[in-house]
């Protein structure tokens, strides 16, 4: 793609992204996803239904009343989109391809982080670490993690999600926010998936194509791989073809969302070729729910 293209292309997203998370998803962000921990503030005497964990036993002591201890919120985040570059990414069976849908949303959460003041980094993965973005602050720096995602060549097509886990967890020393975005067509991670989430805040954003999950009658057909390299001829005509596939992607996909659950990641599902402002606003109402 020419500079030119991708200078376009970067403005065009950033004019969507931008005002969508300025008129959407700002407030529901902050609520979400508030600061990693709590600062000491001051002491006030005990009133009836504080929290007699935040007791100040010193203070109590030498005044022989109760007292607690007051902790003001520490706002500034450190969010980490962990972006899926795969070659499975590079399908798209509507009018968007999946990484071009992974790309908006990458956007829409970096320019609600900048809105709330919070750094931003990207790691670009594959079955290798293909690039790490340290975190940051400023449109300059979003701008450069959306050219980046538009014009990112990985140099390997397949996928491995627990490396990019496990980068994670030893590359943030401090807590952060992290999203993972992925169509995850890959298994065997969610002991690193676990692992993640007790270091991190952890929310899985799973970006589908209605092809990955049923194909429909259009006879025979020659699939093609761009993770494996392979092809095969496919019968959709056969009912138990087309039955077989629909049950594998529905187990996969039952799968994930335990393995979620176990691991205590919040997820949302987003499908090409629809819009995905409304599971992202869930996500963000149901964690602020729970604040």
């Amino acid at each position: 793609m020419e500079t030119s293209d991708i200078l376009k292309k970067v403005r065009k997203i950033e004019i969507k992204t931008r005002g969508l998370s300025n008129q959407i998803f700002s407030g529901q962000y902050h609520s979400a996803f508030k600061g990693r921990g709590m600062a000491f503030s001051e002491v006030r005497e005990y009133q009836y239904g504080d929290d007699i964990r935040n007791i100040d036993w010193n203070v109590t002591a030498r005044f022989n009343h109760p007292y607690i201890k007051i902790f003001d919120e520490e706002r500034e985040l450190t969010v980490m989109l962990l972006v899926d570059v795969s070659g499975s990414n590079e399908f798209g069976s509507r009018q968007w391809l999946k990484e071009e849908m992974m790309t908006e949303i990458a956007a829409v959460l970096a320019f609600s982080a900048i809105q709330n003041n919070d750094k931003v980094g990207v790691i670009f993965f594959s079955d290798r670490i293909e690039k790490f973005i340290p975190p940051k602050k400023g449109l300059s720096h979003i701008l450069r993690i959306i050219r980046e995602l538009i014009d990112f060549k990985p140099k390997s097509q397949r996928t491995h999600i627990a490396e990019a886990l496990r980068f994670l967890t030893n590359a943030m020393k401090k807590r952060c926010t992290a999203f993972l975005i992925s169509d995850f067509l890959d298994a065997g991670f969610e002991d690193a998936l676990r692992i993640a989430s007790q270091k991190h805040d952890l929310a899985a954003l799973h970006v589908v194509d209605p092809r990955d999950l049923t194909i429909p009658n259009v006879g025979l057909v020659k699939m093609y791989s761009k993770e494996t390299g392979k092809s095969l001829t496919v019968d959709t005509n056969s009912a138990k073809v087309r039955d077989n596939y629909a049950r594998n992607a529905n187990n996969h996909l039952a799968w994930l969302e335990m393995a979620f659950k176990r691991s205590g990641v919040d997820s949302a599902r987003f499908t090409t070729g629809t819009d995905y402002v409304k599971p992202l606003l869930g996500l963000f109402k149901a964690r602020g729910a729970r604040r």
